[in-house]
């Protein structure tokens, strides 16, 4: 699924801000990296918006038990009273007042238990996604540049500005580059011999400058991609998208890390030979059950024409089995049920003492009997009778009609 990453300026944006944007065929790889005004921004079925990490500021808390939902704790948007109850928990932190600022809390948060909230500009935020909802690229989901997490340090921003940023698990810090700052970051990472920094490939030199070690290249767009990978997303509370939109979303991501993503390899392999073992499976049994069927056919053949030599071609050998038996039968003299001696003998036994015949029709094998005065709980005991026989009554007015029984209608 092509996903179009763009990064929000950090300045309030308008339709001649040009937006730093990656294109990824796929969600994992990066395709094309450049710039463009909203209006001018490729297509993609995913659109992510990444806040900068200079415009979050990031704050540990602990909800208290019963504040987050069945829904919160799924990532959709999150209560008035939520948000009210942070408000409380932050205001002594924050700079600005908690109503100009808005507020998200990280994937899977648990209440009684320490959880990262990001808060930014609310207006800023809501004018950015503005700006993409006009150009018809809407954001699906708003991510962090950086979050919380594994120890990472990174130097960002540009050759007359760079910046040294921090993210792990005390937060996320950013400073201007230099050595006093590098110092402060590699103290928060706890490892600063094996730690790694991560540097635009621009500002690698300035790093090693200032006695960086294990500089490992890594571009912005490399960045951004890795941030919208993320389980992330900072739509929350009145700027959440709507669920049946968010549930879509998360169907398609995990769908697309069910196709492609490295560590599903495994899981692929085994579900495709899951499906070609029942393939071979069903298709060896389909070719046992058709030559089963053929063994029948040819046995039933073989009766025939072992039984009736003078029959040289099979056709349908059922039918025309009886056929030939009733060929015989007329031969010796013997009746069958479709004959009127035969259906009126079985008719003299099973009738009940009494009953007696006014007339009778008999053409193609079936009897129209007239006189019979049988009441509707006599005829059930007649009819069994007859079963026996290989025949069946029923009444038709005043008249009462005998065939044999469905099935027996060839049978000698």
């Amino acid at each position: 699924m092509s996903t179009l990453i763009v990064v929000l300026p950090l300045a309030p944006p308008s339709a001649a801000t040009p937006l730093d944007y990656v294109l990824s065929p796929d969600g994992r790889t990066q395709g094309s990296h450049d710039r463009a005004v909203a209006a001018l921004l490729p297509a993609a079925r995913e659109i992510v918006a990444v806040v900068p990490v200079q415009a979050l500021s990031w704050h540990r808390v602990e909800l208290p038990k019963g504040s987050l939902s069945r829904s919160t704790l799924g990532g959709t948007a999150g209560t008035p009273r939520l948000r009210a109850m942070l408000e409380g928990l932050l205001e002594d932190r924050l700079l600005d007042d908690p109503a100009d600022l808005h507020f998200a809390l990280e994937p899977d948060a648990r209440a009684q238990a320490p959880v990262w909230v990001a808060s930014c500009d609310r207006a800023w935020l809501r004018a950015a996604l503005a700006l993409l909802e006009s150009a018809r690229r809407p954001a699906a989901r708003v991510v962090p540049e950086l979050a919380p997490g594994e120890d990472r340090l990174q130097i960002i921003g540009t050759a007359e500005a760079p910046l040294l940023a921090y993210s792990g698990a005390k937060g996320v810090g950013v400073l201007p580059l230099a050595s006093t700052a590098l110092d402060w970051a590699l103290a928060q990472t706890g490892t600063p011999d094996t730690v790694a920094i991560l540097a635009e490939p621009a500002l690698a030199q300035q790093a090693e400058q200032l006695g960086a070690q294990q500089v490992v290249l890594q571009s912005s767009g490399d960045r951004w991609l890795q941030a919208a990978g993320a389980n992330w997303d900072l739509a929350q509370f009145d700027m959440a998208s709507s669920d049946r939109r968010r549930a879509f979303q998360r169907t398609g991501r995990h769908a697309v890390a069910l196709l492609r993503a490295p560590e599903w390899r495994a899981a692929r392999w085994g579900a495709g030979l899951l499906v070609a073992a029942h393939l071979v499976g069903v298709n060896a049994w389909a070719w046992k059950e058709s030559a089963a069927l053929a063994d029948k056919r040819a046995a039933v053949r073989g009766t025939l024409t072992s039984t009736f030599p003078g029959v040289r071609v099979v056709v349908d050998a059922p039918v025309q089995m009886q056929r030939e038996v009733a060929l015989l039968r007329q031969a010796a003299g013997a009746y069958s049920q479709r004959d009127l001696e035969a259906m009126l003998g079985a008719l003299g036994a099973a009738l009940p003492p009494g009953q007696s015949l006014q007339g009778v029709e008999f053409a193609a094998g079936e009897a129209r009997l007239r006189g019979l005065t049988l009441a509707a709980d006599g005829a059930g005991p007649v009819n069994d009778s007859l079963r026996a026989f290989g025949l069946q009554a029923r009444s038709e007015g005043d008249r009462w009609v005998l065939r044999p029984a469905a099935g027996r209608e060839g049978a000698p």
